[in-house]
């Protein structure tokens, strides 16, 4: 038996291991063993040898294609996705570490959970309704961003007759297709980039596009233009609230293009949806969730350049379902899900988060 295809097997047994124990994630790093995240902490697996600098390598090229392993060889790092059978999916990054392969795997889990399950807002199922806007997911990497996403898209596949195209690096959940028609494109396999995976959306007679993450100017501007001509968007960004995410799309362009940028997102923006992962008690993770929903204050503030008001906003109109995320985090440590000092490594307002259980 080739060293390959023992390496592909051990790597297949720790992706097991991973799905068995309910780890969020798996680390190949060298002078480690393999180490697990499960329920967001780190622990290294028992009975595992510490890992050599050959051993990472096969482990992690053993499960790659030639193309993946030109890319790696190329730019140094490469994101690609990996079934386990018909098991599990997992979204995977190889990078050097000190001239040495690492390699990070995110689990992703095959049933598309809803948002019930998700312990989501109930007014997220409005943008299940649309007929066109901009939806934006945000949050650090590994907050559940791409799931809540899904649990959109499995929705409107339910209820809804429509044409959806997603655009992802890599492809994460795979959608079963029922009333909705569902094409699934990779970049870098069936589209070069998001901006121009997205571009060529437009003359495939599409409803409702999933695009994976708003990286550049050329995606942004092209989402809003989507937007804008009647498609439903749905994306993410990697920011830590409303307000971040508002002024982050602004000042990714030129100042003489902020003012056009800044109006046409007040005009086409639905919401944005900002949420942590914290441990649950007991076990498990749960969503703390800011919710920002499009109104006609919410327009002039993104007109006006007034983002550091969102939190006002937040909190005066909360019967129309917006929250923040302090006064997420306070039902969850009042309804003993979480832990008063995990809410507050999360809370953007300690003293508001105190307030607010109180």
């Amino acid at each position: 038996m080739t060293t390959n295809i023992k390496a592909e097997q051990k790597m297949k047994t720790l992706l097991e291991i991973v799905v068995q124990q309910g780890a969020s994630d798996l680390h190949i790093s060298i002078g480690k063993p393999p180490v697990l995240r499960v329920d967001g902490q780190l622990a290294a697996l028992a009975g595992e040898n510490i890992l050599d600098k050959k051993t990472c390598e096969d482990l992690l090229t053993s499960i790659m294609n030639d193309r993946q392993k030109e890319h790696l060889k190329n730019e140094l790092n490469v994101d690609f996705s990996y079934a386990l059978g018909e098991k599990a999916r997992f979204r995977i990054n190889v990078y050097y570490h000190l001239g040495t392969l690492s390699g990070a795997f995110r689990l992703i889990n095959s049933n598309i959970r809803n948002l019930e399950e998700l312990n989501m807002p109930p007014i997220l199922h409005e943008f299940t309704r649309l007929s066109q806007g901009l939806v934006l997911f945000v949050g650090p990497t590994g907050h559940g961003k791409s799931t809540s996403m899904a649990a959109l898209i499995d929705e409107i596949n339910h209820n809804r007759a429509e044409h959806i195209v997603t655009i992802e690096d890599p492809i994460e959940y795979v959608y079963s297709q029922d009333l909705c028609i569902i094409n699934q494109r990779e970049i870098g396999q069936d589209a070069i980039s998001f901006g121009t995976g997205l571009r060529a959306a437009f003359r495939e007679d599409v409803d409702v596009i999933l695009v994976g993450e708003m990286r550049d100017a050329e995606t942004i501007a092209t989402a809003i233009t989507a937007a804008e001509t009647g498609h439903l968007i749905f994306s993410t960004l990697h920011t830590n609230d409303a307000g971040q995410t508002i002024d982050r799309i602004i000042d990714v362009f030129p100042g003489n293009q902020q003012n056009q940028i800044r109006s046409q997102l007040a005009s086409v923006l639905s919401g944005i949806v900002s949420q942590r992962l914290l441990p649950k008690v007991g076990g498990g993770r749960i969503a703390g969730v800011e919710v920002l929903l499009k109104n006609d204050a919410v327009e002039s503030m993104i007109r006006e350049g007034q983002t550091h008001q969102v939190i006002n906003v937040l909190e005066t109109h909360i019967e129309s379902g917006m929250q923040s995320i302090n006064r997420s985090l306070a039902r969850l440590v009042k309804e003993g899900k979480v832990t008063l000092e995990d809410a507050e490594k999360y809370a953007t307002d300690r003293d508001m988060l105190h307030m607010l259980i109180k």
